[in-house]
């Protein structure tokens, strides 16, 4: 059973994380599809785009606890994203936490509709949001990022859109990515390729200084005492030990 969907429209190959029974949740089976279909999409010259979505009311919800994925996979999977010579455009109708805010991060242009809402969670189950910082530091508000990072609180798609998560959010984020991919269809595969990697070189520089060390910490943390009781919290659906 896939856990990624894919449809082709007029140059634009349409990724859709589709596990609802995890809420999108990265798993190392949705990691692993996910990058080979972006594999075939930079070796295909038929895609000259790919936009990445979901199926369900969620986008993704961050690590599967039950069956996360190496972490190694994960890095490798969002410096796919980034160095991509095509485009990646995200579109959210539904919620993202957590690990999936580090997918948006990775995206060139990420769009939501209005409805949709973002946390990052990891604070409250023991952890940090640790390897997604690698695409997300480069790219969005210090400020914005040490309240929420803090505090795992809930914000809107306005919000992520004032602190650069989001290219662009509307009630319609059809009618919001309508001319954008359009633009990207009237674009030349080369100008494209390299106007992106004009773009992406700040982040790869992240990626290649700061990647060991965040993978390093990543799994420190998911293997101690108080992210084991975070995630058990979780899981049984009751506040952790250590909530006032």
């Amino acid at each position: 059973m896939t856990s990624i969907g894919r449809t082709h429209a007029r140059g634009v190959e349409t990724l859709s994380l589709d596990a609802t029974g995890t809420r999108n949740a990265l798993s190392a089976a949705l990691v692993g599809e996910l990058a080979d279909a972006l594999t075939d999409c930079a070796k295909d010259p038929g895609v000259r785009a790919a936009v990445l979505t979901h199926t369900g009311t969620t986008f993704c919800a961050g690590a599967d606890l039950r069956d996360p994925p190496d972490p190694d996979a994960f890095v490798g999977l969002l410096r796919q994203i980034v160095e991509l010579p095509k485009p990646v455009v995200a579109r959210v109708t539904g919620h993202v936490r957590a690990g999936g805010l580090g997918l948006l991060a990775a995206c060139d242009i990420t769009a939501a509709s209005t409805g949709s809402t973002f946390a990052f969670t990891e604070v409250r189950i023991g952890v940090a949001p640790a390897v997604i910082s690698l695409p997300l530091l480069p790219r969005t508000d210090p400020r914005a990022l040490s309240r929420y990072y803090l505090t795992g609180e809930r914000f809107d798609a306005p919000e992520a859109a004032r602190i650069g998560l989001l290219t662009a959010t509307g009630d319609d984020v059809d009618a919001v990515l309508a001319p954008v991919l359009d633009g990207l269809r009237r674009s030349a595969p080369q100008g494209l390729a390299e106007t992106k990697r004009l773009l992406t070189t700040r982040v790869l520089e992240t990626f290649d200084r700061e990647a060991a060390d965040l993978t390093a910490l990543s799994a420190r943390l998911f293997s101690s005492p108080q992210a084991r009781e975070g995630m058990t919290a979780f899981l049984e659906r009751r506040d952790p030990a250590w909530v006032l």
